[in-house]
């Protein structure tokens, strides 16, 4: 356990401590963050106090006693609720002349869901003890959402490969489609697949390839009996992520479109300008408030884009979050780049990294534009190649 790191990064956030709560492993986080397995069935509540300062303390049904065996610190028991009750107010100190402010797996109004783990009984329980609650959504990211040196070139890793198969995958279109051969969704969706098996990147699902109309659904997934033929004239999006097949490797996440044709029709060009300069402002909001050692949250990001893209008269037309935290998992448990589907005040802190993505999603096509950023202590970089212009295949 990272006791130590943990207790630094609740005096940072001026806080009394850190209740762990689980039952039946439903807090995935809790056992990721305190690096433990349970010694025991899960069947029963625990509860685990990380102070501040001091040493931790524990509570577990006396049923499933070696549950918290791998932690430090003294672990009391109980069977009564009664019981219970008087053991989370005995491991949390609590005392009438200090109201003690703790974090848990909570989120105000659940405005960060991947964090919001902690049922609404638990935490009236608790609260009920004399004790403020507040969210634990900054302190997840430390222990969740950074990546090592090693994490960083696996995405910078993965990203030349899957860079150098997004090429490959529009020069086939265009050489199929140039010839007049028939060439559909699924086809282009399966030679990515093969690819990335021959190069060593996994991929959990998709990718994303999708045609004109299509491209205006931001999940759409082709599926063999339900797929486009690509033909001349078509916009072609292709969103595609995956990350090496290793070990705590880390995702690389893009989206690119193409038209196939030599000179695109004007309205397709007016919206990958917009989708394209909004990326853009995205991108520089990020740079600017790390070069300035500005503290930066997630909505500021979402903010940039989605502004650029309302003064053009397409704001209803972008309708998910600007970007998302990428880690082991493709959307990771740090900050989003949002204020449209929620409110993300986390901050956006050293050693991550997320994707920005922006979007104008018509009836007739869709366009969407994404690259990945890392941000370390004083820079921020886009990890992987930018796609300045429509791609012409």
């Amino acid at each position: 356990m990272r006791l130590d790191q943990i207790q630094a990064a609740l005096r940072e956030e001026g806080l009394d401590g850190w209740l762990f709560f689980d039952h039946h492993r439903r807090d995935t986080l809790a056992y990721r963050v305190l690096q433990f397995t349970p010694g025991s069935m899960v069947s029963r509540r625990w509860y685990y106090f990380v102070p501040a300062m001091g040493d931790p303390r524990g509570l577990v049904h006396k049923i499933e006693a070696q549950t918290l065996k791998e932690l430090p610190g003294a672990m009391a028991t109980y069977a009564a609720w009664s019981a219970m009750v008087d053991g989370i107010r005995e491991i949390l100190g609590v005392a009438p002349s200090h109201k003690r402010r703790i974090a848990m797996q909570y989120s105000p109004n659940c405005a960060i869901p991947y964090v919001a783990t902690v049922d609404a009984g638990t935490i009236e329980l608790v609260r009920g003890l004399g004790v403020e609650i507040v969210s634990s959504a900054n302190l997840i990211q430390q222990f969740e959402a950074k990546w090592s040196g090693a994490q960083l070139e696996s995405h910078l890793e993965a990203g030349r490969r899957i860079d150098r198969v997004r090429r490959e995958a529009f020069e086939l279109i265009g050489t199929k489609t140039r010839a007049g051969d028939r060439m559909t969704e699924c086809d282009v969706k399966q030679f990515i697949l093969d690819r990335y098996k021959e190069d060593g990147i996994f991929i959990d699902h998709g990718p994303d390839v999708a045609v004109n109309a299509n491209a205006s659904n931001p999940h759409y997934d082709p599926k063999p009996d339900a797929c486009s033929e690509i033909h001349r004239g078509d916009l072609v999006l292709i969103d595609m992520w995956g990350k090496l097949d290793q070990p705590e490797s880390v995702y690389y996440d893009i989206t690119w479109v193409a038209y196939c044709g030599e000179k695109p029709p004007e309205k397709i060009e007016k919206v990958f300008t917009i989708v394209r300069d909004a990326r853009d402002r995205a991108i520089d909001r990020v740079k600017n408030a790390v070069a300035a050692a500005r503290e930066l949250r997630g909505f500021e990001v979402d903010d940039a884009a989605r502004e650029h893209i309302r003064a053009a008269g397409f704001g209803e037309y972008f309708f998910h979050r600007t970007g998302h935290s990428i880690g082991e998992e493709i959307h990771g448990t740090g900050a989003n780049m949002d204020n449209l589907e929620t409110h993300d005040e986390r901050r956006v802190i050293p050693w991550t990294g997320f994707s920005i993505e922006p979007g104008i999603y018509l009836p007739e096509f869709g366009v969407r534009s994404e690259i990945n950023m890392f941000v370390d202590e004083k820079s921020a970089r886009v990890t992987g190649e930018i796609q300045r212009e429509l791609v012409l295949i």
